[in-house]
């Protein structure tokens, strides 16, 4: 039986879960939580052997879904997180799975292919949404033209309207540094302007 904790601030989503997972004969729903927080502590006691990790929680959570990813894996004898989300942008992808994530999956797949993918992080094995395997495969193909977690980031920042003071304010960074991650980022996408470089990167599902 594989024991399963549901971390989601949706309660509708984590009903609905519920009623997928519960319809397979070999889980158990042991335990639900609708912050970050809380299925950090859940996933601490014993008895869970997958955590289905939402990415965003709401406002009564200081932590997002990477970093309570995270936190449960940094354990000794930690179960396995497995991210089912609707977001699948690079910005998403890469520090859940940096965190120690074992699968990512959309909140939009099928629900045998969501039943493989617990059985499948269960057994410690990836499970990998197809968009998401696609881009890290063409990640690794061309590693030259992929943007690192830091360009990413900024890039994301750009997209949300902030300044490159406001952006070396928001990461910590100098404004010189901001400016050479930017020249990197028009480089890698083959543009010129910030407008451009928002527009390629979400054609691309770099950032949402």
């Amino acid at each position: 039986m594989i024991r399963l904790l549901i971390a989601d601030d949706h309660p509708v989503v984590r009903a609905g879960l519920r009623a997928v997972l519960e319809s397979e004969p070999d889980f158990a729903i042991v335990a639900e939580a609708a912050t970050a927080e809380r299925a950090v502590e859940l996933a601490a006691e014993p008895g869970v052997d997958v955590v289905l990790m939402d990415l965003q929680f709401g406002p009564g959570s200081a932590m997002n879904g990477a970093q309570a990813t995270a936190a449960i894996t940094a354990r000794a004898g930690a179960p396995r997180v497995l991210v089912v989300t609707t977001y699948d942008s690079d910005a998403d992808t890469l520090p859940a799975l940096e965190a120690g994530a074992t699968g990512y999956l959309l909140k939009d797949a099928p629900p045998e292919e969501l039943a493989q993918a617990v059985r499948a992080a269960a057994a410690g094995r990836s499970a990998l949404a197809p968009s998401v395997a696609d881009r890290l495969l063409e990640r690794m193909r061309t590693p030259a033209a992929a943007l690192s977690g830091r360009e990413t980031e900024v890039l994301g920042l750009v997209a949300d309207g902030l300044t490159n003071q406001q952006i070396s304010q928001h990461l910590h960074l100098s404004q010189a540094t901001v400016k050479s991650h930017l020249v990197h980022i028009y480089t890698k996408l083959g543009v010129d302007s910030r407008t451009a470089a928002v527009r390629e990167a979400r054609g691309r599902g770099l950032i949402r």
